[in-house]
C-alpha cells in the first residue's frame, strides 16, 4: 500500500514536471528578424559629394522621420532599421532637394545602398 502511494507521487510529480516544461517551450519565442542598415552619400548636380545635407528617413508604418546631417564626404548611415517596414528617404540643402526614393521591405539585403543627388529645386 506504501509503494502504491510513493508510486503515485511520483508519478504525479513527473507529470507536473512534464507539463511545467512543455508550458515553458511555449512560451520562448523566435528570435524576431535580423536588422538591417541604410547608407549612402548624397551629391550635388555635378556629383560632387555634398557636406551638411539634411537627410530624412521616414517611417511609412509610424510616420516616424529621422533625420541625418551628411558627414564631409557627403555620406549618411542609419542603424537598426525593421525589415519589415517600408521606408522613404530624400535629402535637402539649400533649396534644393533629391527625389524620394523607397527601401522596401521586400528589398532583402541587411547593407542597403542609396546614393541621393540634389537635382530639383524644393518646392
Amino acid at each position: 500500500m506504501v509503494l502504491k502511494a510513493r508510486a503515485r507521487r511520483l508519478l504525479a510529480i513527473l507529470f507536473a514536471g512534464f507539463l511545467i516544461a512543455a508550458a515553458q517551450a511555449q512560451t520562448k519565442q523566435k528570435p524576431g528578424p535580423a536588422l538591417r542598415d541604410l547608407q549612402g552619400v548624397v551629391t550635388d548636380d555635378s556629383g560632387k559629394p555634398v557636406a551638411g545635407a539634411i537627410v530624412q528617413l521616414k517611417n511609412t508604418k509610424t510616420l516616424q522621420i529621422i533625420s541625418f546631417i551628411t558627414k564631409e564626404q557627403g555620406d549618411y548611415y542609419f542603424h537598426g532599421l525593421s525589415p519589415d517596414i517600408d521606408f522613404e528617404i530624400f535629402a535637402e540643402l539649400r533649396g534644393k532637394t533629391s527625389a524620394t526614393r523607397t527601401l522596401s521591405s521586400y528589398d532583402s539585403r541587411k547593407q542597403a545602398l542609396i546614393n541621393l543627388k540634389l537635382d530639383r529645386d524644393k518646392k
